[in-house]
Order: structure tokens, then C-alpha cells, then sequence
């Protein structure tokens, strides 16, 4: 997160303006705040001006849109994650080599269509790269071999549930385990203090997706767990009784923005 808030704003230093396609990260207070400073998010290219440069987000885009910043000559600043990125080139990769590419994710999430693409791009027979979330989105017809890539930021329970799946249908697949290391430390560290805890703080974005699956781990384990984006939103009620808080935040979440619930929840 925070290489792309960097990019973004040197982008912008010399009192340039710029535009992200969508938010650069899924944290509305960020994206407010880069507003202020001269980067504003756009629906789609057709938004963007002809003086602004195009900051990729960090969930990355399709090759298609790349392409076309390019053709039309507008200067392009690349945030997308270097996990997010090696994910691209992994889906890619499958599909050269004549795979049905599965890509394990959320349907109409950037990163996913991303990914997606870039698999359809480099295979020979696209039709047979298909997106699923859980078991039950595995195509009716496979084609081995298969290869799988997966979200960045999903968790492996949901990368195993397909795996075991296919291998249940007689399919050994190629696996590329994309799932970003530090979201997975974050993700297990949570849910391990969840279990310690009488209540539980989850910070970030409500459209991070990474951030949203936090609080469903920690909810699993703590049913008083609370997702909120910042300390304003923090409810003296919730923790009537409560001896111990747990609190974690999503990728995209800065530091300040945690250090405000941490000093608010003391408070309490």
C-alpha cells in the first residue's frame, strides 16, 4: 500500500495532477485525501485529461487498459502491487502453456478481472479460463491439464476448497500459490488472537475486500467483532464488560488511521 501512496503522490510533486483508474486502494479516507493533493480517481480512461498522468492502482488493470494509456500518449506511473503483478505473470504463464487456467477469486474484483485477462491474453482457447469462488463455480467441462492462480488476498481455506475439489474429480492441478505472504501472516495472526480476546477491532476500508475478510475470520472466532474505518465510528456500548480487545487492520489501512482507534479505544 504504502509503495503506491508514494508513487502517487510524486506523480503529483512538482504540482502536476494525476488520476488513478479507481481508487488506488480500497481506503475511501486515502482517496479523499490523495483528492486533495491532486489525485483523483476515475471511472475510466475517457475521464482521464490530457495534462494528468495515469497512476495504475494497485490492484493492477487489465493489459487492455495499459495499451491504451500508451496509445494515447498519456504519461503512465505503474502502482500495481508487486505480489498483484507476479500473480499476472503466473496466470499468464499457465495459460502458455496450454492450461485451463483457474483463477480462484472474487468475480468483479479489479485484481480478479486483472488476472483474469492476463490468462485470456496469453491462452489459445480463453473460453477455458473461468473465475470460481468456491467449489460449486468449477466449470461443468475440464480440460486437463489445469492450472490455478489465485487472489492475492483470499484465504487459504478458500484456495484449498478448490483445490480439494478438483483433485476429487481426478484433477492433479498446477498451483500457484499467489496468495500475498504478509496478507496470510495477517489473516492467521488475527485469527489466533481472536480466540484470546472478548472483542475485536477491525480497521479499513468496508470496500477493501482483504480488510472484509479480516473481520469475517475474526467474527468466526469472536462474535463481538466490530469493522470499522476509523476511531469516530468506535461505540463505548460495544465493550461493556470486555476485560481484552483484539485489533488488527486491513493492508490498505495507514498507520494513522490505526494509531487513532488504538489511542480512542484506550480512552474508552
Amino acid at each position: 500500500m504504502q509503495r503506491a501512496l508514494d508513487l502517487a503522490m510524486q506523480s503529483v510533486q512538482d504540482g502536476g495532477q494525476a488520476c488513478t483508474l479507481g481508487p488506488l486502494i480500497h481506503n475511501p479516507r486515502v482517496v479523499a485525501r490523495l483528492e486533495k493533493h491532486g489525485v483523483r480517481a476515475v471511472g475510466s480512461l475517457d475521464e482521464a485529461h490530457e495534462s494528468e498522468t495515469v497512476v495504475i492502482r494497485s490492484h493492477g488493470v487489465t493489459p487492455e487498459v495499459k495499451r491504451s494509456v500508451q496509445q494515447r500518449g498519456l504519461p503512465m506511473v505503474d502502482a500495481t502491487c508487486p505480489h498483484v503483478a507476479r500473480a499476472q505473470k503466473a496466470a499468464a504463464n499457465l495459460a502458455r502453456k496450454g492450461m485451463q487456467v483457474i483463477v480462484v477469486g472474487e468475480a468483479g474484483h479489479p485484481e480478479v478481472e486483472g488476472l483474469f485477462a492476463c490468462a485470456c491474453e496469453a491462452s489459445s482457447n480463453p473460453t477455458r479460463v473461468t473465475i470460481v469462488a468456491t467449489p460449486d463455480d468449477l466449470p461443468e467441462q475440464l480440460h486437463p491439464p489445469v492450472g490455478v492462480v489465485v487472489q492475492t488476498t483470499q484465504t487459504r481455506a478458500a484456495l484449498d476448497a478448490v483445490l480439494d475439489a478438483l483433485r476429487d474429480l481426478g484433477v492433479n492441478p498446477e498451483v500457484k500459490d499467489t496468495i500475498c505472504f504478509a496478507t496470510r501472516q495477517r489473516q492467521e495472526a488475527a485469527a489466533a488472537l481472536a480466540d484470546q480476546v472478548d472483542a475485536f477491532v477491525v480497521i479499513g476500508g468496508r470496500n477493501s475486500s482483504n480488510t472484509t475478510r479480516l473481520a469475517d475470520i475474526c467474527r468466526a472466532r469472536c462474535a463481538r467483532t466490530h469493522h470499522v474505518e476509523d476511531a469516530q465510528e468506535l461505540d463505548p456500548a460495544w465493550f461493556e464488560g470486555c476485560q481484552t480487545i483484539g485489533v488488527t487492520a486491513g493492508a490498505s489501512t495507514p498507520e494513522d488511521q490505526i494509531a487513532a482507534v488504538e489511542e480512542a479505544l484506550k480512552r474508552l
